[in-house]
């Protein structure tokens, strides 16, 4: 299920996706589940589903077969390496993102305008 957290829900998903493809639950060659099963599953409609598998798609993490499904796609070494270093460098930036936010808001505590 997806969060109340501000951030869309769909980024979540892929999120989640990416997280189970790295921790090799959804190995190479794998299927996604089902649109109507991710639907379940994070509680959202099928067009969040739809948003986040064509983020994947476009990251090239997943390859869609018409007919057949969605599967996580066979990644060389190289290219491996270097997608998982830009996706730790975005977990990075959206942490750094709410470190400025709760900053901020403690700025605003401690030290008021006057």
């Amino acid at each position: 299920m997806v969060e109340k957290t501000g951030r869309p829900a769909y980024l979540q998903i892929v999120d989640e996706l990416r997280a189970q493809i790295r921790a090799g639950e959804l190995p190479p060659g794998t299927a996604l589940p089902s649109i109507a099963q991710l639907c379940e599953r994070f509680d959202v409609s099928a067009s969040v589903v739809k948003a986040a598998i064509s983020v994947l798609r476009t990251e090239g993490v997943v390859v869609g077969q018409q007919g057949k499904g969605v599967f996580v796609r066979q990644v060389p070494a190289t290219e491996s390496s270097s997608g998982a270093m830009l996706e730790e460098l975005a977990a990075l930036r959206r942490e750094l993102g709410e470190v400025r936010e709760r900053l901020a808001a403690l700025e605003a505590v401690v030290l008021p305008e006057e």
